[in-house]
């Protein structure tokens, strides 16, 4: 990845293909091939269903029973099985919990699917899970593509996300009409594994800066400043960040944060946690010094034990309070 410059696409609302730059595979070609989508939780069924709505034949499966009905509710096609799902398909999505869900999927996939297709994932996983699954599918001839997502549920299902993509330009150049239609920007980062790296080195930014506006907040609270003031000084000044901005962590000043909802998760405090520990694997194996990565996940992980876990991330507030479980401040 050193020295190259990522590709990035902005994905505009209009015809495959707006907002890059032309491919060999054409709107009408892509809407023609069938594509499977393995994993339809809470991510993966409105990104399947944006496909669907796009025009892809879309057949799903899950082994979630709430999935599946999800799925259906979507106007999804749901298979009864990966190999009824992925039976003819030209392009495999998977969304899937972690590495070893996305290398046993894979492993059966490998040998289910024709030469040639397309298998992207859009789990977030470990660099070295991912990296083994594209070797596993080189083997077979298939074009590969890791392809975390950024965005969160709120972004799966307007069709938002960013894609930060790993893989070969060729398996790029044919995954990213398929991509942008259930997204805003696509990032080609480089050859595989890349996609996950840059996954997890933005996420350990997101889960450091979160904590540094929850400390300035509670500190603002001691000192008897207002949210408001401490918000207006900071998201104009050089304390600025997305974590302030967009997702402020108090109730009042950003209308739409998870604060407003009793921190009803837009992305959850154990996805955090998750991502976290992704960082500081990657980063024990190739000798990172990441020691506020570090102090986060520790953070997140007390948080978790406590059972808040399933509260959106930007709750970690009222941990630093001292006061789990209460959903506004003053």
């Amino acid at each position: 990845m050193t020295g190259t410059r990522p590709q990035v696409y902005d994905a505009a609302p209009g015809p495959a293909g707006a907002g890059a730059p032309a491919t060999e595979h054409s709107e009408e070609n892509t809407m023609a091939e069938k594509t499977a989508f393995i994993g339809v939780g809470n991510m993966g069924g409105p990104m399947a269903a944006n496909l669907a709505k796009a025009g892809f034949e879309v057949v799903a499966f899950d082994l979630s029973r709430s999935a599946v009905e999800d799925a259906k509710r979507r106007g999804l096609t749901v298979a009864g099985s990966m190999a009824e799902a992925v039976k003819d398909a030209s392009v495999v999505v998977t969304m899937l919990p972690a590495g070893q869900h996305v290398l046993s999927v894979w492993g059966e996939l490998a040998s289910l699917i024709g030469s040639g297709a397309l298998v992207i994932d859009c789990s977030t996983i470990d660099v070295d899970s991912a990296r083994k699954a594209h070797e596993m599918m080189a083997g077979h001839g298939h074009l590969t593509l890791d392809a975390p997502v950024s965005g969160g549920t709120g972004g799966a299902e307007a069709a938002t996300l960013t894609f930060m993509v790993g893989g070969s330009k060729s398996a790029f150049a044919a995954g990213e009409p398929v991509l942008e239609r259930m997204g805003k920007k696509i990032v080609h980062c480089g050859e595989a594994g890349a996609g996950q790296a840059a996954k997890i080195c933005n996420n350990m930014i997101l889960g450091i800066s979160m904590l540094g506006v929850c400390e300035a907040f509670v500190l603002a609270e001691k000192l008897g400043l207002s949210h408001q003031a401490l918000y207006d000084v900071a998201s104009t000044s050089s304390g600025q960040c997305w974590s302030l901005t967009t997702y402020c962590p108090v109730p009042g000043p950003v209308p739409t944060s998870p604060a407003n909802k009793g921190y009803m998760p837009g992305f959850a405090a154990a996805l955090m946690l998750k991502d976290l520990s992704l960082a500081q694997e990657a980063a024990l194996s190739s000798g990172a010094s990441t020691p506020l990565g570090a102090e986060a996940r520790q953070l997140y992980k007390l948080y978790d034990q406590l059972g808040e876990g399933g509260r959106d991330f930007s709750g970690i507030i009222d941990f630093l309070r001292g006061s789990p479980c209460k959903d506004d401040a003053a």
